[in-house]
């Protein structure tokens, strides 16, 4: 194995063909079994092992390679970090063609296990059967689950005893909710058939100790949700927020729904250096507190704010690097297409008493425009941070025709990002590049690139 591909795949040769093998790490000698012939390459997964890497260790997790999160655990960090360096430079080089600066190290997590503040998990009596557990013949009446969906297999839970991601009361929570719906005969739902009463469960967590647990139902059975949730009250009574969803749709997405307070505060609080955010139900926040909060400061440190700043954040959402650079210029703008989150954002600003922030709900592509130019004035820095698929051309557009002389773009995508950046690399040049790890154990990483007008 030579290398490292999306999704946690590593990638070896045979003749002319590039092969992507699963459950491989660079360095590997395997024999790999095809499961999969495309033109140009093959997927398969590793079949024996005749020689490890040097960075292959042990993974920490007993559901490793069974659910479909920290997929790298049997890679060092060391080399998880190396290989996303090495994603980070080959996509502004190689897709984006861009002249770049030497790219510094990335910015590793402060720690690599526990490190989440949310988790959603799902409640389904469709539980994935390891070979082990078919070997020793499991009961039908055990195939109730909460935990996380089997790769591939949508309507298939693995059920997580102890995961690594979030810290407790994660683990106590989810644990006990199974407990107490198994012995109290409670139906788990099936998402093919659109029957069972219990669905999902979200638990949020702050640094300041806040923890937030949101019960998902398909349908309302007043009786058995006051009996759960009253439970889980009793056992766990420094719950900040209990919180509860009626869901009664085909998919288990809540941002369309009415989620209720059950008992405590309908939000929880979270410190981000300066800044404290209220954190609703349905409310996008980084899920890495300690890198969000190193990857604003490094937005912050980028833009070098002088005081003045007319400033624009696009794909604001929650207006968490809005309020955090606030005090450090003249004015933001936000943009942001979820409504809910705008209010979320103009919210936030309120809490920490900002009166230097402006916040729209809507496409950026359809907001962002000469008029709105010459209605809150050109930018002198544009920050940018868009979901995965990048901006839309409109707005690449857009942004050449505002011509702002310093850009920031933030991406949770390097190869996205670097297709945005080659369409603007006739007007701008790329000063700055810092890479940050948001997610230990998989293959996403964070960048931020400092662009000034040439």
């Amino acid at each position: 194995m030579e290398g490292v591909a999306d999704k946690g795949f590593s990638i070896g040769r045979h003749e002319d063909r590039v092969v992507f093998v699963k459950d491989a790490v660079p360095g590997d000698i395997v024999d790999v079994n095809v499961y999969r012939k495309r033109k140009g390459y093959y997927e398969g997964f590793m079949k024996e092992m005749r020689q490890p890497s040097k960075d292959r260790v042990e993974p920490f997790c007993k559901h490793f390679g069974v659910c479909g999160g920290c997929k790298w655990q049997h890679l060092s960090y060391e080399a998880q970090l190396h290989h996303k360096w090495l994603e980070v430079k080959n996509a502004l080089t190689r897709i984006g063609k861009l002249d770049i600066p030497e790219i510094p190290p990335i910015l590793p997590a402060q720690a690599t296990q526990y490190y989440r503040n949310k988790l959603e998990f799902t409640c389904s009596n469709k539980k994935w059967l390891t070979r082990e557990e078919i070997d020793a013949g499991i009961e039908p009446e055990s195939f109730n689950a909460v935990g996380f969906h089997r790769p591939r297999a949508f309507d298939k839970i693995v059920d997580i005893e102890h995961c690594h991601l979030q810290a407790e009361p994660s683990n106590a929570v989810r644990n006990e909710v199974r407990k107490f719906a198994l012995e109290n005969n409670y139906t788990f739902f099936d998402i093919k058939r659109q029957v069972g009463f219990l669905r999902q469960m979200f638990v949020r967590t702050t640094t300041t100790g806040e923890v937030m647990v949101i019960i998902g139902f398909f349908y309302e059975d007043v009786e058995r949700r006051m009996a759960l949730l009253d439970h889980l009250r009793a056992k766990f009574p420094d719950l900040t927020s209990l919180m509860y969803v009626i869901n009664e749709k085909k998919n288990n997405t809540i941002f369309d729904q009415d989620v209720k307070c059950h008992s405590g505060l309908p939000y929880i609080q979270e410190q981000l250096g300066h800044v404290r955010f209220r954190i609703g139900a349905k409310s996008f926040f980084q899920t890495n507190t300690p890198q969000a909060l190193a990857l604003y400061q490094i937005v912050a440190d980028f833009a070098e704010f002088k005081g003045t700043e007319n400033v624009y954040d696009l794909y604001t959402g929650i207006g968490s690097i809005a309020c955090f650079v606030a005090k450090d210029c003249g004015h933001v703008t936000g943009i942001e297409e979820i409504e809910a989150a705008i209010e979320d954002a103009k919210l936030n600003s309120d809490l920490n008493e900002l009166t230097n922030t402006t916040f729209y709900a809507g496409l950026v592509r359809d907001i962002l425009s000469d008029s709105f130019a010459e209605k809150h004035g050109k930018p002198d820095i544009v920050i940018t941070d868009p979901p995965r698929a990048g901006m839309h051309e409109k707005v690449v557009n857009l942004l050449l025709e505002l011509a702002a002389p310093r850009l920031i773009y933030v991406s949770c995508n390097p190869a996205t990002q670097a297709r945005d950046l080659a369409l603007m690399k006739h007007m701008y040049k790329v000063d700055k590049i810092q890479a940050v790890d948001m997610f230990p154990h998989t293959h996403h990483i964070e960048n931020v690139v400092l662009l000034s007008k040439k």
